[in-house]
């Protein structure tokens, strides 16, 4: 077996360096295919040759493989280290090129936006690979401006949205936490505090807690007012000037799931808070106390403090993929083989885990902060899920192989589950097994209820931004979030009401969040699928992940005899986690 370590990423198949002639070259040989490009503006009549079409959009595919290669290698550095002004100052330099590049190549899909329904039926028809890309496009005619007008947003978005968006980065991932432990005051970054926050000593737990929304919170009044700002911003662009119904509606149109169809999805949310609630009592018993505390959400339900050292978790996750689907390891593999993992836990690194998909071929980017936690080797096999998704549609041409938001957590939760399976098969402490159970709630919950609920905050924040609200009136706002969720089964504290400007996505990706909850249910019934169809459930599942971004949510899940427009749909999949906590509740407490 290969001996794994925890390692930065190398970028050098990106580009060597970030200030060698290859990353100039790149820029300049952009610029030449922009320039190019627009010789095409003259062909785009409604009597347009369809090599003439088909020429613009290869001429339009190559540019865009080159750009997002190039657009890419800043953005991974700076989520590696976004206290380098190196960094910085090349991710800037990015978003200024891109958006004058866009600008330059806008042209054609306005033309084809306003293209007479006719005419662009028939070239779809006959744009082998093309047409659900072009047919997506389409779907945003009743929101487009001009040409001039939607060259000033992409100049304006620079040194507006995203300009704040990277300042809110810059930040928060500087701050540092300050902790007691063993008689030691540790500073530690927000990854390291997570493990306090998850850890089996109640006072740690409280005080990680009361740490983290400090400092977050002695920022509050300025991240609420970015916070304010990008919500006005998105109102402003989305609502007022290019007239979508609703504000979560422009995230909807991008994810290609009608509005009524999340609707329905936060609805059958709300109305199974109380299998959670439930879940948080039975919780409070096993941790011998009358109720749980916010801070308790996460507590391991025994003394289990197993570690996975690097190269275990790495062979486990492996291993979980080898039982399912050789393919699927091998390419999981391949993150390492190329050097694409970030792993290691360093100050100035962005929190979290992501995974970066670049283009098609071009095998994808892992960054996570390893502790050696159960929670740690399943994002790691969270992360790697998402790079296998997008390996499995490298068939597709660029505009078709990411798979839009609300499917691409499919692969991700899956992988987890399976490798949930593999730890409770080799587990023999029966504390230790107790807790993965446990966790396995708890993730759900993490996935699935947080996350409605956030999104359901945010349809709460634009509503009250835009009627005027103060930061300390959406935080008031948040609380009676939070209460609703937890209802009678979880204390809260105050300093909570500030656990909303420490939520990335909200800043980053209005909206996003939902896309979680989406995917784990959409998995729990396909794994549940797996279950009882063993084998023959493989290639069906691995067809869904091939077909990437090619095609809609509904139409991918009508294939696995799915249909996410009815409400039983998602109701299916909190019966599924009903079943979870009932076989909780029969369990003795000890």
């Amino acid at each position: 077996m290969s001996k794994y370590k925890l390692t930065p990423w190398s970028l050098t198949d990106l580009f060597p360096s970030h200030d060698g002639p290859e990353i100039e070259g790149a820029f300049k040989d952009l610029e030449s295919k922009a320039d190019d490009f627009e010789a095409f503006r003259e062909k785009l009549t409604p009597e347009i040759d369809f090599e003439d079409f088909m020429d613009a959009i290869k001429a339009l595919e190559e540019a865009t493989i080159a750009a997002h290669k190039l657009a890419t290698y800043p953005g991974l550095w700076f989520a590696a280290d976004t206290q380098s002004q190196d960094a910085q100052a090349l991710n800037a330099r990015m978003q200024q090129f891109m958006a004058k590049l866009q600008n330059q190549t806008l042209f054609f899909s306005l033309w084809w936006k306003n293209l007479d329904t006719d005419v662009a039926d028939k070239l779809m028809s006959i744009s082998d690979g093309y047409g659900y890309w072009l047919e997506e496009m389409r779907h945003y005619k009743p929101h487009i401006l001009t040409e001039p007008q939607e060259k000033i947003v992409n100049i304006k978005d620079v040194t507006g949205s995203q300009a704040l968006v990277t300042l809110y980065d810059a930040i928060t991932n500087r701050y540092v936490f300050k902790l007691e432990v063993d008689g030691e005051v540790k500073e530690l970054t927000r990854d390291e505090m997570t493990v306090y926050v998850q850890g089996a000593d109640a006072d740690l737990r409280e005080a990680a807690y009361k740490e983290l929304y400090r400092v977050f919170g002695e920022d509050g009044p300025i991240l609420g007012q970015m916070y304010q700002t990008l919500i006005r911003d998105w109102r402003a662009e989305n609502v007022d000037l290019r007239n979508y119904t609703s504000p979560i509606s422009v995230r909807n149109l991008v994810n290609d799931v009608p509005d009524d169809v999340v609707e329905t999805l936060l609805d059958v949310c709300e109305e199974n808070a109380d299998v959670f609630q439930r879940y948080f009592k039975i919780k409070a018993k096993w941790l011998g106390i009358d109720k749980l505390r916010r801070y308790d959400i996460y507590a391991p339900v025994a003394e289990a403090d197993k570690t996975f050292e690097f190269d275990e978790a790495v062979n486990l996750t492996f291993e979980a993929f080898e039982d399912f689907e050789p393919r699927i390891a091998e390419l999981a593999k391949k993150v390492f083989d190329d050097d694409h993992i970030d792993s290691e836990v360093r100050k100035g690194k962005q929190s979290g885990a992501f995974c970066a998909s670049v283009v098609p071929g071009h095998t994808p980017y892992v960054k996570m902060n390893y502790q050696g936690k159960t929670n740690d080797v399943a994002t790691l096999a969270h992360e790697l899920g998402h790079a296998i998704h997008a390996m499995l549609a490298f068939d597709h041409n660029v505009f078709t192989f990411h798979s839009s938001l609300p499917m691409a957590e499919n692969a991700s939760t899956f992988a987890e589950m399976l490798l949930i399976d593999r730890l409770l098969e080799d587990e023999e402490d029966p504390a230790v097994r107790r807790d993965i159970l446990f966790r396995q709630v708890d993730d759900a919950y993490a996935t699935i209820m947080r996350q409605a609920f956030f999104a359901m905050f945010e349809v709460t924040a634009h509503d009250m931004v835009a009627e005027g609200a103060t930061i300390d009136q959406l935080s008031e706002a948040y609380m009676e979030n939070i209460e609703k969720q937890f209802g009678d089964a979880v204390e809260l504290s105050d300093e909570f009401k500030w656990e909303w400007v420490s939520i990335p996505h909200f800043y980053h990706y209005p909206f996003y969040v939902y896309a979680y909850a989406f995917g784990q249910l959409l998995v729990l019934s396909l794994y549940k699928q797996y279950k009882a169809e063993g084998d023959r459930f493989k290639p069906r599942y691995i067809k869904i992940l091939e077909a990437g971004g090619s095609a809609s949510p509904a139409d991918i899940c009508a294939e696995a005899g799915l249909d996410i427009t009815e409400s039983a749909f998602w109701q299916g999949g909190f019966d599924v986690i009903r079943e979870m906590v009932d076989q909780l509740e029969a369990i003795p407490v000890e």
